[in-house]
């Protein structure tokens, strides 16, 4: 019996050794500042569940293993919680951040830009998502104040399905975006709010003016004049080795000595080291493909506005009138493996004709609804179809999603659809799709719609 519990007691430590992978590597340290109970290191691994703090004086940089930054500022406590990548397959990939208390800052690496529907920042009462994204956050149990440096975040509360435990971003009905377009504003959540709350940033509650980036921070001037006992240089690895050589000298003076040097100690400086090379190297945004749709027919005064094809893109299908397409370059959207997602119709274009091919008129689209069910590949879609005659017809179809967005209708007949699909979606946020189908036996109509979240 005894055997046996030993057996599973370091199974047991042997699964928590392997789940908790190293997720970065500290490259600044000042003040106080620990990893888990021991002080924090400089050039130490930074393992997934560690809890990290920092004291008054306190600061802690971490490059991440996808070459992003989560950056600790005085009186923190925070943990990397999951860093798993999947460069392979990013719709695999599952990082989560969690803030606990006082003020961090995260800069998004490779991974998490191939994979933003798999990244979470939790704090006590919020979600936060990213789009790609550099933002600071500042917290305490009840508050939570977001300010975006560059791209841009979604956060939510933990309400209507919106759990900690989940992954990726809340993006509900309540949950709100902010931008580093929206210069001077921040987004807060207090406890029990339904909604965040956007502020003017001037506030001293802002994330950097409650505790101001040294001036060394990558990317980040200091915004307040408070600094570091010591100013550190500019160049991080430069400022690194400053200190590195001040503590060796540091301990070389403390050595207990048992003769008097009978000429005057020299100093010898060694010679300055200049790396060229940035600790955190700024990773270009490679935008996701962008998809455009065109109607190449020209109809009564309305001349065409697209050809059937466009440069640097390639055509993902077409209508009767309209043709739909998506650029070549740019990176690929990764839908995720589990969950949902709901669209509102936006704008849409649309003609309805007689069977014969006479009488074709403009129809206008309203009521619209574009639903994906990520965990079953799959989707649906209906909006309502108003004629120059006052006539309505409902049209729907439903199909396949891929794991780069494209959706389509599936070739098996649905009796409740009448009308063919082919779009794709765009970033997560919206979609399009070109349509055809015949809303009785007399008419064909057919047309594109764009949809936003």
């Amino acid at each position: 019996m005894m055997r046996k519990l030993l057996l599973l007691a370091g199974c047991w430590l042997l699964a928590n050794a392997v789940h908790a992978a190293e997720a970065g590597k500290i490259i600044f340290v000042a003040g106080a500042a620990k990893v888990a109970s021991n002080a924090a290191v400089l050039n130490a691994p930074v393992n997934e569940g560690e809890m990290l703090s920092t004291g008054a004086d306190g600061y802690i940089y971490i490059k991440t293993i996808d070459d992003g930054l989560f950056i600790l500022r005085p009186n923190t406590q925070a943990r990397i919680a999951s860093y798993h990548i999947d460069s392979v397959n990013p719709a695999n990939t599952r990082i989560k951040l969690e803030l606990i208390s006082g003020v961090a800052r995260s800069q998004s690496g490779q991974a998490v830009k191939l994979a933003r529907q798999n990244f979470r920042f939790n704090t006590p009462v919020a979600a936060i998502g990213v789009r790609g994204t550099d933002f600071t956050v500042s917290t305490d149990n009840e508050t939570s104040r977001v300010t975006v440096l560059s791209g841009g975040i979604t956060m939510s509360g933990f309400a209507n399905g919106c759990r900690p435990e989940g992954t990726g971003p809340c993006e509900g009905a309540m949950a709100r975006e902010l931008s580093a377009a929206q210069k001077g504003q921040l987004l807060q959540l207090q406890r029990g709010q339904a909604a965040p709350q956007l502020l003017q940033g001037n506030t001293t509650l802002a994330p950097d003016l409650v505790a101001p980036p040294r001036s060394d921070e990558p990317g980040k001037p200091a915004s307040g004049t408070a600094s570091a006992p010591t100013e550190p240089s500019l160049d991080l690895k430069k400022d690194q080795n400053l200190q590195q050589e001040k503590a060796n000298q540091k301990a070389i003076a403390q050595q207990p000595s048992t003769t008097k040097p009978s000429v005057p100690d020299v100093v010898v400086t060694p010679p300055e080291v200049i790396i060229s090379d940035p600790v955190v190297p700024v990773q270009p945004v490679v935008p996701p493909k962008e998809v455009s749709w065109g109607r190449y027919t020209a109809i009564a005064d309305q001349p065409a506005t697209s050809g059937l094809s466009k440069a640097g893109a390639e055509r993902l299908g077409m209508t009767e009138d309209f043709v739909l397409f998506r650029s070549r370059t740019g990176s690929t959207l990764a839908t995720p493996v589990q969950g949902s997602a709901a669209f509102a119709l936006a704008s849409g274009e649309a003609y309805i004709r007689n069977i014969d091919g006479t009488g074709k008129a403009a129809a206008t689209l309203q009521n619209g609804v574009l639903a994906f069910d990520f965990g079953n590949s799959s989707f649906s879609t209906q909006f309502d179809l108003l004629t120059q005659n006052a006539e309505t017809y409902k049209m729907a179809s439903a199909g396949r999603v891929t794991s780069d967005g494209l959706f389509s209708s599936q070739t098996a007949n649905i009796k409740t659809n009448n009308m063919s699909v082919t779009g794709a979606l765009n970033d997560l946020t919206s979609a399009s799709y070109i349509f055809q189908g015949t809303p009785d036996s007399k008419h064909v109509v057919n047309g594109v719609t764009n949809w936003k979240k």
